[in-house]
Order: C-alpha cells, then structure tokens, then sequence
C-alpha cells in the first residue's frame, strides 16, 4: 500500500520522466540545429566585418591589384580559416557547404561560406569556415549543460511537488485522524477542518453528517433496547411471583408442578437475557463510572477460584501461570470481572472431560496480557466471524446461556480499550487474548 502523496509525487515523477525520455530523443537534432545556426550566424557575421574592412581600407591590404595570388589565414590551431583570392566563376555565390581542406599534410573537414563580391570591375571569392571538429566540441557542450540543467529541474520539482502534495494534503489526514481517534459516534471531533480545498470541505461536511446520522441511530437502538428491556423486566418478575406462589401452596399436583418448575427457569433465562441486554445498552452509552483501580492478577485469580469447583465437577483441570501484576486505573472492576468471568466460563463450559483450561498473565512489549485458552472443541471460521455478535455465536442450544455472553465481553472491552484477539480451529482449543492499553 502506497501513500496518496507519494502516489501523486510518483505521478510527477513518473511524467516529467517520460517527457524526458522523450527530449533526448530529439535532443541531439535540436542541439544540432542550434549549433549550425548559431556557427552560420558566426560566419555571416565575419563575412559582413570582413566586407566591411574591405571598404574601408580597400582591396591592397589582401590582394595587390598587379597580382594574382589569394589572400588565406589560418588560426593557429586550424579551426578557423579566412581566405580571399580573384575568381572568374560566371555564378554569384551566397551559400554555406561542407568541404575539406589539406593543411600540412592533415585533411580537416569545415563548414564553409562561400561569397562572390565584384570590388573595380574584378569578381572576388570570399571563403570564411570553421572546422567541423569545433563544431561537434560546441554541440557536446551545450548537451552536457543541458543535461544538467534538465537533471537539475527534474530533482527540483520532484521536491518541490513532494512538499506541495503532503502540504495539501495535511486537511485529509487531519480528517483521518479524526475518524481513526473515535471509539464511538458521539465522540466524534464535529469541528471543521480548516483548508481552502473544496473536496476537503464536502468529505468533512459528508463525514460530520453521516456521524451525526450513526450516532442518532445508536441512541435510538439503545432507547429501544433500553425500553424493551424495563418493560419486560415487570412481566417476567409479575409471572416468576405468581409461578412461585403456586410452588409454595401444598396441594399441587406433582406434574403441575414440573411444568411450573420449568417456567420458572425460562422465566429466570429470560430475566438473565433482559439484563444483559440492559448491561450491553448502559456499557455502550457509557453509563457505568470507571473510577477503580485494582490488580487484574487477584481479579483473575478470584474467577479462578470460583470456577474451579464447577471445572473439577467436569473433570476439567484449570491451570494458571501469573508472571506479572497490572495495576489497572480508571477501570470498572465488576465489568472488567464479568468479561473474564464470561470467557472462562465459556471455556469450561465447552471443553470436555479431561481437557485443560490455562489462564496467563504476564507483560510483552511494554503492554499487559491476559491469555485464556483451552483444548476443548473449538470453533469454524463462520462461528469465529459472529463470535461476538448477539445471538449468532452459538451453534446449539444451551438451558443455561443467553448467547450474549461474548458480546457484553466485547462490550467490556472497547469500554476499557483493552483489544481481544481470538485464535481458534474445530478441534483444536480456542485462545483469547486480552491485550491492556499501554498507557493505563
């Protein structure tokens, strides 16, 4: 996974690349024809100086008007030549070739300007080159210093539009933040993210809106399951009175009785549901205080306790190995209880006989973990999906659960920020792992 920024930066880089790759291709034609227009400016240049000399000292300085020899001049390392000498060529010359000449037993190649001018009824020819060798030296400059000046601009703006990406993109990580910080709609930063970009605007605005939507449903489904909850609690308690009323008068046929007994305990399943289901609403909307401070070893250790009688009547040996305390602060005691107290109950109740259950406690990278496994039956992964969903976790049916054990456990912990992680195969053992905040 890649960063929106560098993604956008890659983009750049990738394009000016291209582009680039694309200029060298060409590069050498234009370098090329650069040169050779700058050189033949050069030679016209010399040739309308040379015209100029010529008119205002006359033809005698180059050529004796009684003799036929040429005038020629060579720089000392030949890359430039000047030569002037009588001519009888019928043609008027103008033009710029390619031609070589022998110096000193070397053959030089020189691009050429070949120019007639008529000075007292005598046609002259006026030749000014350059050699080819200087020429090819200039293109090769000026390829390097365009290089590094493409090298340069590429390196410049692949910063500089690094720097600009990440600075406009500072509003959406602040968004980001933002989402990644909430542990429920309500607490959700509903201040604007200030930035002049208008996607930016209408993401926060979209976000602000949807969270003020969630959190309106979440208060609505915990007013309702709140609601439902208080109003069945009156019934079922009306019923169970009258249902052990009837228990309590002597005359009651035995089979009657039986039927009563078994109401009585759907009834009492039923009443455990309503306040678990009561316990889920008030935990979620943060009714319950968090101002204890205890040591998560003995809390541990008095679940062990408890559940060891009800372990040793399966048959089931629970174990414990407690290599560090934690004093965990701002907490809720009784909930952090029933969350481990409904773990490994579970874990009893589904091991068979013979099986072990063995509770850890200890600290790793600098964070404190409770570690509850077992070798029972274990779960699939369509049981591991739901596990800490209502209802949908449990395959059969159980007399003495509710199926919401796990998800008040959930509950719990996203209360105290503590993070569950669940390791589980059809008949391999489960391991729940209860991993503490680091700053608690």
């Amino acid at each position: 996974m890649i960063r929106l920024k560098t993604k956008l930066a890659l983009f750049n880089l990738l394009s000016k690349l291209a582009f680039t790759a694309l200029f060298l291709l060409i590069l050498p034609l234009i370098i090329e024809r650069i040169n050779l227009r700058q050189v033949d400016n050069d030679l016209v240049q010399k040739r309308e100086k040379t015209i100029g000399l010529i008119s205002q000292y006359g033809i005698e300085p180059f050529i004796s008007p009684d003799s036929s020899m040429s005038f020629g001049s060579y720089n000392i390392l030949k890359e430039e030549f000047i030569s002037f000498e009588k001519t009888d060529i019928p043609d008027e010359l103008n033009e710029i070739e390619i031609s070589n000449r022998v110096l000193e037993d070397e053959e030089i190649s020189y691009r050429v300007l070949n120019y007639t001018l008529i000075i007292d009824g005598q046609k002259y020819l006026l030749e000014i080159g350059r050699s080819l060798t200087s020429i090819q030296q200039a293109k090769r400059n000026i390829s390097r210093i365009l290089l590094v000046f493409l090298g340069l601009i590429i390196l410049v703006t692949f910063v500089t539009d690094l720097q600009y990406t990440r600075i406009i993109l500072i509003p959406l990580g602040k968004i980001t933040d933002k989402l990644r910080e909430i542990s429920s709609p309500s607490k959700f930063d509903k201040s604007p993210v200030r930035t002049n970009t208008i996607d930016f605007v209408s993401l926060d605005n979209a976000l602000r809106s949807l969270m003020d939507r969630i959190g309106e449903a979440f208060r609505k489904e915990k007013e309702i399951t709140t609601d439902i909850s208080h109003e069945l609690l009156t019934p079922v308690s009306v019923l169970r009175s009258k249902l052990e009323n009837i228990l309590l008068q002597g005359d009651v046929d035995p089979e009657v009785a039986g039927k009563v007994e078994e109401s009585l305990k759907t009834l009492h399943r039923l009443q455990r549901l309503i306040n678990s289901l009561l316990m889920i609403a008030r935990i979620e909307s943060h009714q319950y205080l968090r101002e204890d401070e205890f040591s998560v070893r003995a809390l541990v250790k008095e679940i062990i306790e408890e559940l060891k009688p009800i372990a040793e009547d399966k048959d089931v040996v629970l174990k414990e190995s407690f290599l560090d305390d934690f004093m965990f602060r701002d907490a809720n005691r009784p909930l952090i209880f029933s969350m481990f107290y409904n773990v490994i109950n579970n874990a009893v109740k589904n091991t068979q006989s013979e099986g072990e259950i063995i509770v850890k406690c200890f600290l790793s990278e600098a964070r404190y973990r409770v570690i509850i496994s077992d070798n029972g039956k274990g779960m699939d992964d369509e049981q591991l999906q739901n596990l800490f969903s209502r209802f949908r976790s449990r395959k059969s049916n159980d007399e003495n659960g509710t199926g919401i054990g796990l998800a008040i456990a959930k509950s719990i912990a996203d209360f105290h920020k503590i993070e569950i992680r669940v390791k589980s195969a059809s008949g391999s053992g489960t391991e729940f792992s209860f991993i503490f905040p680091e700053n608690s």
